[in-house]
């Protein structure tokens, strides 16, 4: 399956500047098997070393640091040459071994002409001493599960996925497009984006070993929370599980005293920056004012939380999958809740780091991020209704030089960009086309 990170990794390999890359990102969100198919495609030999299955492995880095020594010792335990220019070297979980890690440096500096990239979760390289990180000598790269582009390409939709790149922001999509388009998303909705889960929907088109694949996902994470974070399991089981059912909520921002009653912030901060840390989670801030920097009017207190995942979301939440097909039913606060956390996974997909702003108990806009020099309101709708008092609220505040409303319409008016849910992976290109223009805070 065809994922955009291989890009950018075609670009590092050849840039003249290259140091050893670090591909960061939450477990199974296909790292390893991309840094594989890379080095397959673009050079003679891959030379692979997992750091978690080779218990012996971090011998070779014991005595010293020495680069050339260690690609010695190395193309002897694998019986064939590591080559410059020719062999790509891959250091898997590499944050089992703290001297490999620190081994980049040397690498980069005495070394410039072996390729060297590296697979590690995000929350074994954030724990790294500070000794052992090679603080400026490595290029990293932050990879995410599929988003809903990759998910069109990974279901066969290559002409279409063209076709939608090509189009200009100000052109309307195809009715036909359109229905195709919003199929594919309620799909994704209830698949999500981890790779393996999306090649088995790919391959059986069936639910059911689709929703057995996720558990057994969320299986291996709770586990990992055994094995990397024992003495706060309990906190980080019990925040795991709260968080499907505060974001179901209309009002989804997340407190800790809806964990567990009697539970207060300082019993569960570290837990949940743990489950930060590694990527299982996102925070996004609330902002009192949408003033640069965005952080500097930031509350900390105040926040919601979103999954790395959509599927993962709906089958902890014990959602029947058939939530897709509610209007604004019994699954009316959940479908919203999906909606924006599949908006947060696509801006973050981008390089975006939203924050969410609210006015007393009046008025609450979803998304504020910066597009260059715009300030951004976004605001997202789960179905066709495109009615937003906060935005209209916002706008009459703030007059921002352009907003953004998100749903299944494909509609601009007053000078709010409509952009369809389907469309969110093109933000920047609907952003980008759009000057300043007069706001209107009438629907």
């Amino acid at each position: 399956m065809r994922r955009l990170c291989y890009d950018q990794l075609v670009e590092w390999k050849n840039d003249p500047w290259r140091k050893p890359l670090i591909l960061e990102g939450v477990r199974q969100c296909g790292k390893t098997y991309l840094l594989e198919e890379f080095g397959s495609k673009n050079y003679e030999n891959t030379a692979y070393f997992n750091f978690e299955d080779e218990k012996n492995l971090a011998s070779h880095f014991e005595r010293d640091l020495n680069p050339r020594r260690i690609i010695e010792e190395l193309s002897i335990l694998i019986k064939r040459p590591i080559l410059p220019e020719k062999t790509l070297i891959i250091f898997d979980e590499i944050q089992f071994c703290g001297r490999a890690l620190t081994s980049l440096k040397y690498f980069c500096e005495k070394a410039p002409e072996y390729h060297v990239v590296c697979a590690g979760s995000l929350l074994g390289v954030k724990l790294s001493k500070e000794d052992s990180f090679p603080v400026g000598k490595v290029n990293r790269i932050r990879m995410y599960p599929m988003n809903f582009f990759e998910f069109l390409l990974a279901n066969g939709e290559d002409l279409l996925c063209d076709h939608l790149k090509k189009l200009p922001a100000a052109e309307t999509v195809p009715q036909a497009f359109e229905d195709k388009l919003t199929g594919y998303l309620r799909t994704y909705y209830v698949v999500g984006g981890m790779p393996a889960v999306v090649y088995r929907w790919v391959l059986t088109k069936d639910i059911s070993a689709v929703e057995t694949l996720q558990d057994e996902i969320l299986r291996d994470y709770v586990d990992d929370f055994g094995k990397h974070a024992a003495d706060d399991l309990n906190e980080l089981t019990m925040i795991w599980r709260s968080i499907p059912e505060q974001l179901s909520k209309e009002n989804r921002r997340f407190f800790f005293s809806h964990v567990k009653k009697g539970l207060r912030a300082k019993d569960l901060e570290h837990a949940m920056e743990w489950l930060i840390s590694a990527g299982l989670i996102y925070k996004v801030k609330m902002i009192s004012a949408p003033m640069v920097p965005l952080s500097s009017y930031s509350d900390e207190t105040i926040f919601k939380i979103y999954f790395a995942d959509i599927g993962l979301l709906r089958k902890l939440a014990g959602v029947d999958p058939a939530f897709i097909f509610d209007g604004n039913g019994k699954y009316k606060h959940f479908k919203g809740a999906v909606a924006e956390n599949y908006v947060l996974n696509e801006l973050l997909f981008i390089g975006k780091s939203p924050y969410f702003w609210k006015s007393g108990g009046v008025a609450e806009v979803d998304f504020i991020d910066n597009f260059g020099t715009k300030t951004v309101p976004i605001e997202v709708k789960a179905e066709t209704n495109t009615k937003s008092k906060s935005l209209a609220k916002f706008i009459d505040l703030y007059r921002p030089e352009c907003a953004v409303k998100i749903s299944m319409n494909n509609v601009s008016k007053n000078g709010i960009i409509g952009l369809p849910l389907w469309m969110v992976w093109k933000i920047k290109d609907y952003i980008g086309e759009t000057g300043r223009k007069d706001l209107s805070m009438n629907e």
